[in-house]
């Protein structure tokens, strides 16, 4: 097992209190689900959650960094923010925001139909 995949147990373990989280890769990530649902992506060793207007500020108000990648030199943001820092060593941390994101990303999935 790659040093990768453990991280991504380690994070579905964190989220376990949530139900069944399942990790698909995607683009040398992962997409992380629920449900159905995508609420979050890891890329290397950071975890981003799912924001969106009702959730942006909260997030950015506790440091999290959006994700950000680039295209055809040009820098692009999704709708993704970093985990805040110590939460990814404590469900109890963890678990409200994973909540935030989880909501986010049905918003988001009820907008499209």
């Amino acid at each position: 097992m790659s040093r990768r995949d453990e991280f991504v147990d380690h994070v579905r373990d964190l989220l376990r209190a949530l139900g069944p989280v399942a990790a698909r890769r995607m683009f040398g990530g992962w997409g992380l689900y629920l449900n159905g649902v995508m609420f979050a992506l890891i890329e290397g060793d950071r975890l981003y959650l799912k924001a969106d207007q009702e959730t942006e500020a909260r997030f950015a108000d506790a440091g999290c960094a959006p994700f950000t990648y680039e295209a055809r030199g040009k820098r692009v943001s999704l709708s993704y923010r970093e985990a805040p820092d110590g939460s990814l060593e404590d469900p109890d941390e963890l678990l409200p925001w994973a909540r935030l994101a989880l909501e986010a990303a049905r918003r988001a999935k009820a907008a499209k139909r």
